[in-house]
């Protein structure tokens, strides 16, 4: 549609403001030098409107109060509501979370049309004073954040409008007020026309969701200004250059007024750098003036991700009596970001690699309103876990978190508030119709963010298709600031992106890509802007691309998608909390739980995912040069700093026990720079059955400010390769004699207090017991099946093209393949008095050859299990399982740990002897799946309270892989949220051989590596030993096993 005359403002896309002021840096004026620099002092000139307002929502337009903007209104009636926050979080309509469907109330077959019938209104009113010593100045209203549209009234009189709902929206209000009792009221849209260029994948809420405040000039203002540098040939010297927007607000032209600029380091001290630029300023009457100004410095501190050095910009006015009348701060770095020939990203000279996440701005109670308290707890927590880079996904966040990945050193894509996912074929593209508003926002976020050295990119927007409106965002861009790369994933054809973007390639596709573009000369960087996506257990093979960023310089690194699982806290009625996705408000369309993709969950509590992200992008590798002599290269993977700030934490391990260790305190290590360092343990006299294992880690000497003292920024662990001594064996000659009851329907062994009963029909362990206690409460069955993960569910959307190829990654034949078996032999041995063995052959679905499994009973009480297989068709799990009595809740075991790893995502935990309880074992995802897998098992150790228990190891150098839950699985099977597992009094265990990878290359899609699949017709074989016993933990002190010898 372009004939827009018969529209409503806010279905205009010609319309996205009226009276607004022109974007510019974020700035408040202060009233003197002094305040100024102090920090947290609030200016003078500064009035926050945050706090309660009185508000009233309808659900359509009609319904709306039509004079509410009068100051005679009467709204005692109304509700009180907080500003800044989302009305849907306070209990006026209901947050709607889809990826790329456009709410209903878009009305995408009438571009661009909203439906009337719901189109919520929110009015807000308030009264505020204005402070007597803001008389004769110019008074502003800054809204930082209002969804989607909005119209201003001040004491009656309509000031103007505003769409953009990411960056601010500035009205001139000196002519409106009053001294005393100035009615404000606002008139918000949920949905405009603006809501088809933000169709980003996330809740979609609105309201006045960001601060609201006043501030006034005087009449001669430094309403903008830009600051950057350039370094010289050597990165070491620079020449600081300023574009000023000086305004004459007066009805008189202003002569000799002086413009002076300082520079301060920005720390304790303040201490003024020499440095000191002046401007005489003559200036017509209700006039803007552009001043350039520029000045070398010498060898300033630079600014990095690794040394965020910062300094203050003081731009002080003076009257032409000396006087000040207004002075300004601005953070800044000097840095330079370059694109070199060799299609590496360079920052002040060196080549860096982006380990980056994508983050939207969320909290689980207030939604799009995030505290300040809340991103810089996101900073820490990125900066602890290695991350150095942040994609602001999908549009400009709230100003102070730019000042924060300032001063904590975070690189940063600053991405423009533009996405029309489910209709990017049709706009914005080469529409006239909407160049103007995609325009207007690129413009209004680069005006806003330009001074913010942590912004190295800016980008384009997300899934908006191309056309010549990118063309013109990026010249306009560049009318503005031509010192950071354009970025554009939407630009396939690469015909504007300084960098090569791509989400969700496999890391062997972009090491193909890297290597043909280096051969064909082109020296645009690859990048992925989206990758690694996180959906519940997820995160596979993430090392992979870890190895090819380091690999190919031209290569320069990712974004995780994405941080934060985007759950919202809920309560069922019971008061049980939850983590509440699409759907669970009655939102209609909804995509369900593919708001939940983070490494983290929505209170920032850690999903597995996180330790392998921690590992992979450490900056510190450690090779192995000669281990068993001490020696290990140690490879400075920093740019900018070297490693003076760490020591290194050594210790040796037999078994998982510690037996030595050590600190190397001083580390002079430079960076990108390798050295031999000499771990001076002693050689371990070698036991049999014996592991020895060195890791060291890094750990800070001090407190950061984003880290306590001792925090761990890598480490890394090797099996020394001592050739083996063996394996200790019990002498069978010294076991006990075997009573055995054979009788038609079971047989029963009874041996050293401990009986076992296998079925003959089922084949099967049906009764386990230590002392006439019982052990297992069920039996003990083969298992091929999973509860099903995010990926192996897939996403569906069967409206949507991009998404035909989701269909599911599960097999559900393996579901019921162990109910289904069919024992087709059952073959009973009497070997000695003193060992026994059962073997049942099974006929099972999806093998010809059938299940072979063996119980071979000691004289001592042991049972050693083996099991073999061959599919006919690929697997997803190859182990059994059984019911525990739930008096044996702590477990402890040898192997990968602490925390949840799977067949492909276990780099980020190291082997050692772990122990918990069985809630801790468990991870509780978002949406109830798979959990609680821990990998590389030698032994685990199942006891109660009087530290009696089972022992379950590994018979041979195939690992098992273990989990245990409060629940059964077929209650995590049929639970969509966490308040729907019950905590039964049995346990459920899990011993399995192995199971598949999560994969994690495709946005909750089928992307398991094929050397992580278990693949038909390969034969399968593991076996364990189960030991029931009295004080088996102390037993274990010694870290050795005896195991029964093999028949």
């Amino acid at each position: 549609m372009n004939n827009t005359e018969n529209l409503n403002d806010w279905e205009n896309p010609k319309i996205f403001g009226m009276n607004k002021e022109s974007p510019h840096n974020s700035l408040i004026p202060y009233k003197e030098v002094k305040s100024c620099l102090k920090s947290g002092k609030i200016s003078d000139f500064y009035q926050s409107l945050n706090g309660k307002w009185k508000f009233h929502w309808v659900r359509k337009p009609a319904d709306r109060p039509l004079t509410f903007y009068d100051p005679s209104f009467d709204d005692n009636a109304w509700d009180q509501i907080p500003v800044p926050s989302n009305w849907q979080m306070k209990g006026y309509g209901i947050p709607i979370y889809t990826n790329i469907k456009y709410p209903y109330s878009i009305d995408t077959k009438n571009i661009p049309r909203i439906d009337h019938e719901y189109n919520p209104v929110g009015s807000y009113r308030t009264i505020f004073d204005i402070p007597q010593r803001w008389q004769d100045q110019e008074i502003f209203i800054h809204f930082a954040g209002v969804k989607s549209a909005f119209y201003l009234w001040i004491n009656g009189e309509k000031v103007g409008y505003s769409q953009g709902s990411m960056t601010p929206a500035e009205f001139n209000i000196t002519s409106y007020l009053k001294s005393k009792e100035n009615v404000l009221a606002v008139e918000v849209y949920r949905w405009s026309d603006g809501s088809y260029l933000e169709d980003q994948d996330m809740w979609r809420m609105s309201g006045i969701y960001r601060d609201v405040f006043l501030f006034s000039t005087p009449k001669v203002h430094i309403r903008d200004f830009y600051v950057y540098s350039e370094l010289d040939e050597s990165y070491k010297d620079a020449v600081l250059k300023f574009k000023l927007k000086i305004r004459n607000y007066s009805k008189s032209d202003t002569n000799n007024y002086t413009l002076k600029i300082k520079l301060l380091e920005q720390n304790q001290n303040q201490k003024d750098v020499d440095f000191l630029l002046e401007k005489d300023i003559t200036l017509q009457k209700n006039s803007e003036s552009l001043i350039e100004l520029e000045k070398e410095v010498t060898n300033p501190k630079k600014w990095t991700g690794e040394t965020p050095n910062l300094y203050y910009i003081l731009i002080i006015l003076y009257d032409s009596k000396g006087n000040i009348i207004e002075a300004e701060k601005n953070q800044f770095g000097f840095r330079k970001v370059e694109i070199k020939k060799d299609g590496g990203l360079y920052l002040n000279g060196k080549s860096i690699i982006l380990k980056g996440v994508n983050r939207h701005e969320h909290d689980p109670d207030e939604g799009r309103a995030v505290s300040v308290e809340s991103m810089e707890q996101d900073i820490q927590l990125i900066k602890q876990n290695n991350i150095n880079a942040i994609r602001t996904s999908h549009y400009p966040n709230h100003p102070k978190f730019y000042e924060l990945c300032n001063q904590y050193g975070v690189y940063v894509i600053d991405e423009c508030n533009l996405e029309s996912h489910g209709l990017r074929e049709k706009l914005p593209n080469s529409d006239p119709l909407w160049l103007e508003a995609c325009v207007d926002r690129m413009v209004s976020m680069v005006e806003r963010d330009k001074n913010h050295p942590s912004i190295i990119i800016w980008s384009l927007g997300n899934e908006a298709g191309f056309g010549d409106v990118f063309e013109k965002m990026k010249d306009e861009t560049l009318k503005i600031d031509t010192t950071r790369p354009i970025h554009y994933e939407g630009d396939y054809y690469n015909k504007i992106t300084d960098i090569i973007s791509y989400m969700y390639y496999p890391a062997k596709t972009i090491k193909r890509i890297a290597r043909k573009n280096m051969k064909k000369g082109d020296t645009r960087p690859v990048m992925l802007c989206e990758y690694a996506h996180a959906m519940g257990n997820s995160l596979g093979n993430f090392q992979e691309y870890i190895d090819i960023f380091e690999q190919y310089n031209n290569c320069i690194g990712g974004f995780i998608w994405d941080f934060v699982d985007q759950g919202i806290r809920k309560f069922t009625e019971k008061g049980e909390m939850y983590w509440a996705y699409g759907g669970d408000f009655g939102d209609e369309p909804n995509d369900r739980n593919y708001c939940i993709n983070g490494i983290v969950m929505p209170d920032r509590k850690p999903n597995p995912s996180l330790f392998e992200v921690k590992k992979g992008y450490q900056n510190i590798e450690v090779l192995n040069s000669d281990v068993l002599q001490g020696k290990i290269e140690i490879l400075n993977k920093f740019n900018f700093i070297p490693l003076d700030f760490v020591s290194l934490h050594w210790e040796l391990t037999a078994n998982g026990k510690i037996i030595e260790k050590g600190i190397i305190k001083n580390l002079e290590i430079n960076p990108s720079e390798k050295k031999l360092v000499h771990i001076p343990f002693t050689p371990p006299e070698l036991s049999p059955d014996t592991e020895y294992h060195l890791k060291v880690e890094f750990k800070l000497k001090t407190d950061t400010t984003w880290a306590k003292k001792e925090h761990i920024i890598a480490w890394e662990q090797f099996k020394l390769p001592f050739k083996p001594l063996g394996i200790e064996e019990i002498s069978l000659k010294t076991l006990p004699s075997i009573e055995v009851k054979d009788r038609e329907e079971k047989i029963t062994f009874t041996a050293n207090s401990v009986e076992i009963t296998i079925g003959k029909e089922s084949g099967v362990i049906e009764v386990y017991q230590f002392n006439q206690n019982e052990i297992l409460s069920s039996p003990l069955l083969p298992n091929f099946w999973r509860v099903p993960i995010d990926n192996d569910v897939g996403f569906i959307d069967d409206d949507l093209e991009d998404f035909d190829q989701g269909a599911s990654n599960i097999d559900y034949s393996w579901k019921k393949a162990s109910e289904e078996r069919k024992l087709s032999k059952f073959i009973y041995e009497d070997i000695s008095e003193n060992v026994k063995r059962v073997s049942v052959y099974f006929d099972v679905p999806n093998s010809d050859k059938g299940l072979k499994i063996s119980y071979i009973v000691y004289g001592n009480g042991d049972i050693i299990i083996e099991n073999s297989f061959v599919p006919t068709k690929e697997m997803v799990r190859f182990g059994m399982q059984a019911r525990m009595s739930g008096e044996f809740r702590q477990v402890s075991w040898f192997g990968r740990g602490p925390h949840e790893t799977m067949e492909d995502r276990k780099h980020g935990a190291a082997v050692g002897i772990y122990s918990m309880n069985v809630e801790d074992i468990i991870h509780n995802y978002v949406r109830p799946q798979e959990n609680g897998n821990r990998s590389d098992i030698r032994w685990i150790l199942f006891s109660n309270k009087k530290k009696d228990g089972l022992l379950v190891a590994t018979m041979d150098e195939s690992y098992l892989n273990f989990s245990a839950w409060p629940y059964t699985i077929e209650d995590l099977e049929t639970a969509t949220h966490t308040y729907e597992l019950p905590r039964r009094e049995d346990l459920t265990i899990n011993i399995d051989h192995i199971q598949k990878g999560v994969g994690g290359d495709l946005p909750g899609l089928p992307s398991t590596h094929s050397e992580y699949k278990l693949k038909a017709n390969k034969e399968y074989n593991y076996r364990f030993l189960l030991r029931p016993g009295i004080k088996l933990k102390e037993r274990l002190q010694g870290g050795r096993i005896y195991r029964p010898p093999k028949v």
